[in-house]
């Protein structure tokens, strides 16, 4: 199987991290709910990793670094933890569902939404948010990275516009946690969203948030903690605050594994590497008949993700000839992204998108772009 849906989770990881999850799962307890070695062990590891996120992504408490099961339930906790009815919320039409359907949600509770418009190439001008701002805005929501298109968002430049105006920042960083340097303080980053399990290369049901110190967030779960227990409210000190429950514990050591991985190998050759497959398959398929990409390409710096379609070939379709006929496996259909697919005008059809990982090689790569030129001449 050549595998191109990296953008959905990494399939292929460290062995490393393949390995701590398993001595993990061999040796670790339950952190924070006893004092011997299986337990303190586990609290070490969690903590250990809570310590190197922070640090990898430019923060300053390892306190204020939350983990969660995906960035999913990050945005959630993040997105109906700051929010209140009478508030304001500017969000755009790059956003997975992960940020649209709670602010939905929020909205019916009384929140005001005004989503940033893209032209149809997936673009957004930084004015417009400077446009919606009003007495009553609260906060940006913004994605750093589109999973539809690969555009990038000038997330420095969207946090200086928050931090002029006093706003929360909120960071969707699903599709570049672990590919693209993040630093929350340069990035005037409130809160920090990320999942485990696509570019930082750990396990599924991994992620978390970075929140800056002073700002307050409702949690979403209260329960057991391994403190406090005679306490009728949970604990309202962070990181235990926004973490009830027993935490993903051997996936978290496979998530330290992974960001030990990519420290080690280094970010920008990780990157560079998932951009040259993806600047390859993209020069490859760009100019065949029939074939239509979509997102911006003009510039150097975007996710390793290219989206097409082969006429009016339903993307569906097109994803099962690649799969049965090339054992290539992608990601067709809408991919949780609506307002991104009315901007394209793909509704109907949805796209085929191809994402890629350091560990593609040029042979996978040479496949998949003879594959779509032998599917769009079938479909002349």
């Amino acid at each position: 199987m050549i595998y191109l849906d990296n953008a959905a989770t990494t399939m292929q990881k460290p062995e490393e991290v393949i390995q701590a999850v398993v001595t993990a799962m061999q040796s670790m307890g339950n952190a924070g709910r006893g004092a011997h070695a299986a337990s303190l062990e586990a609290s070490r590891t969690i903590y250990d990793t809570r310590e190197k996120l922070c640090h990898f992504f430019g923060g300053k408490d390892p306190r204020q670094l939350v983990f969660t099961s995906n960035s999913t339930e990050s945005l959630n906790i993040a997105i109906k933890g700051v929010l209140n009815p009478g508030d304001h919320v500017i969000t755009t039409m790059l956003e997975h569902n992960s940020v649209l359907r709670p602010l939905y949600e929020m909205e019916e509770r009384g929140v005001r939404l005004t989503i940033v418009e893209s032209d149809k190439k997936g673009c957004i001008e930084y004015e417009d948010f400077e446009k919606a701002i009003c007495p009553e805005t609260k906060a940006i929501v913004c994605t750093h990275g589109s999973n539809l298109t690969g555009n990038l968002v000038d997330i420095e430049r969207v946090g200086e516009i928050a931090a002029r105006h006093g706003l929360l920042f909120v960071v969707d960083a699903s599709q570049t946690a672990g590919v693209f340097p993040i630093d929350v303080e340069k990035m005037h980053i409130d809160i920090l969203c990320f999942t485990g399990h696509k570019g930082l290369l750990g396990p599924q049901g991994t992620g978390g948030m970075y929140v800056r110190e002073g700002v307050r967030v409702r949690p979403l779960k209260s329960g057991g903690s391994g403190v406090q227990t005679y306490s009728r409210t949970h604990p309202s000190q962070m990181p235990t605050a926004l973490e009830a429950g027993t935490m993903n514990g051997h996936g978290i050591a496979g998530l330290h594994a992974a960001v030990e991985y990519i420290e080690r190998t280094g970010i920008d050759k990780i990157r560079r590497r998932e951009q040259e497959c993806m600047w390859n398959f993209y020069h490859g398929v760009k100019d065949i008949p029939g074939i239509t990409v979509y997102g911006d390409f003009s510039g150097g710096e975007r996710c390793p993700i290219v989206s097409l379609n082969i006429g009016d070939y339903d993307s569906s379709e097109v994803g099962d000839e690649l799969l049965t006929e090339y054992g290539i496996s992608t990601r067709p259909g809408a991919h949780c992204a609506p307002l991104m697919h009315q901007a394209l005008g793909t509704v109907e059809q949805g796209a085929v998108r191809f994402s890629f990982s350091h560990y593609t090689t040029d042979e996978e790569v040479e496949t998949a772009i003879r594959a779509i030129r032998e599917l769009a001449q079938d479909e002349e």
